[in-house]
């Protein structure tokens, strides 16, 4: 007989997943149901974006027919359980509006939900089974996420999302493929060598980005069918010595893969965001918007400002601070441009960030008044667990206005309610669908619903396979 594989990391962690099939807590699959409706509406309106067009359009040229639905397509059109996930994550991707595991500093909805849909279509699963497999999906990307050593992994110039994401949708197509242990293994192994994307887009711009979780989704669904062909992966794929956790980074931390499962669930550390721009500037977002209503609504002399001085992590620091004009991406990833959005329009519409308003003047002459983005020891020293960030206005008489936000709106220390969910859902599909409160209590409705399918999930968007 041959001899069993050696127990690494990368199988306690497969054999974990694996043995969670029909015994996840509601609590857990009542969170999957949240982010999946905050995901649906991001991909609705992400796909509505050129870029996002251009990566349907390449998904429907390059794959077969098949039973998966890729929203925003015109005609509606269905295409193979890869090039699905690709189309149907970029979309979710598209704007900065996903869900975020803070201290992974990922993005799991846009890459584990597209995944699971996409599979979850291909084998007529159930709309339980979906949500399990969305519980499942997002434990393996953050698992990979901060076993990588997160913030170094980051600043060493690789994007999380597209790095990690593929063990999350590695292992949420497992379940839904019926994988054991063995198999959910040799499809982590196989994601490994899938693992790709870098962090350019933040220093030279170019839509890059948008297209990465649609990547992870994709390269993880790949992973999972070619080990269901029988193509073997390495036995410790993520924590191997060349494995995902030690290669990409310069401060692994690999024993958090498999620290208390089953007691810490990452499915309850989301972020789900308010504001369409980098997670890691929200909190100086929230202060802005705070100083701006301090005393009442639009207290703030915004003609008398002369000073703007922002505090957040290295991070922010690093990658955040630079001229948001430029672009969309631009805006969206600019501290100094956010903040200044903050004070003169309303950041939680998406709107903000279309291309003929990031350029207005008002914006403009505000964001040239903050003098930068310093790093400080307070906020890197809970990054990115609990995101912080200040900010500090200067007037004209002297007088100084400030504010510190730790743990920003929409984290797990300030999370959104299910109907705050579903009126996110709203504003951002408020003219895409005729009722869009409807659509986002359709896709409740279908995830509550005992038998209820993948595609019926799809379908309560009012797009058919």
């Amino acid at each position: 007989m041959p001899e069993s594989p050696a127990t690494t990391a990368s199988r306690e962690l497969a054999e974990f997943l694996t043995g969670l099939a029909g015994v996840i807590d509601g609590r857990l699959t009542a969170s999957a149901t949240d982010y999946l409706v905050d995901t649906l509406g991001c991909i609705v309106f992400g796909s509505q974006q050129p870029w996002s067009q251009a990566v349907i359009g390449h998904a429907l040229a390059t794959g077969a027919d098949g039973p998966c639905t890729v929203v925003g397509s015109d005609p509606a059109a269905s295409t193979t359980p890869a090039m699905a996930a690709l189309a149907n994550g970029a979309s979710a991707h598209a704007f900065e509006l996903d869900d975020v595991h803070e201290e992974a500093i990922s993005h799991p909805g846009a890459v584990v939900v597209p995944a699971a849909l996409a599979v979850g279509q291909s084998v007529d699963a159930t709309a339980a089974d979906v949500l399990e497999a969305i519980v499942i999906g997002y434990e393996a990307m953050g698992r990979a996420g901060i076993a990588v050593g997160p913030a170094a992994h980051m600043l060493g110039g690789f994007h999380p999302t597209s790095m990690s994401g593929v063990f999350g949708a590695a292992a949420a197509a497992g379940r839904l493929l019926g994988f054991d242990a063995a198999l959910l293994n040799h499809a982590f192994g196989i994601a490994t060598t899938f693992a790709s994307g870098t962090m350019e887009f933040a220093a030279s711009g170019g839509m890059a980005k948008r297209v990465h979780a649609g990547r992870a989704a994709e390269g993880g669904v790949t992973a999972a069918l070619l080990a269901v062909g029988g193509f073997e992966g390495a036995n410790d794929g993520l924590a191997g010595r060349y494995g995902f956790c030690r290669v990409f980074t310069d401060a692994p931390r690999v024993e958090l893969l498999t620290k208390s499962l089953g007691e810490r669930w990452m499915i309850d550390e989301i972020t789900v965001k308010p504001y369409a721009a980098c997670s890691d500037i929200h909190p100086m977002i929230q202060a802005a918007t705070e100083l701006r209503h301090e005393t009442g609504p639009d207290s703030l002399p915004v003609d008398r400002i002369t000073k703007i001085e922002a505090e957040g992590p290295t991070k922010a620091a690093e990658q955040n601070s630079l001229d948001g004009t430029t672009s969309v991406m631009a805006a969206q990833y600019s501290a100094q441009w956010n903040i200044a959005a903050a004070l003169v329009t309303d950041p939680g519409d998406p709107a903000t960030y279309a291309p003929d308003r990031i350029i207005d003047p008002a914006i403009a002459a505000l964001q040239s008044k903050v003098v930068g983005v310093t790093a400080h020891p307070e906020f890197d020293a809970t990054y990115a667990w609990k995101m912080g960030g200040r900010v500090r206005i200067t007037l004209d008489d002297g007088s100084v206005r400030e504010r510190t936000v730790h743990g920003q709106i929409g984290s797990m220390h300030a999370p959104l309610t299910a109907s705050q969910i579903d009126a996110k859902f709203a504003r951002v599909t408020g003219g895409l669908f005729p009722d869009p409160p409807a659509a986002a209590a359709a896709i409740r409705a279908a995830a509550g619903t005992p038998g209820a399918t993948a595609s019926e999930l799809v379908a309560s968007l009012g797009t058919d396979s």
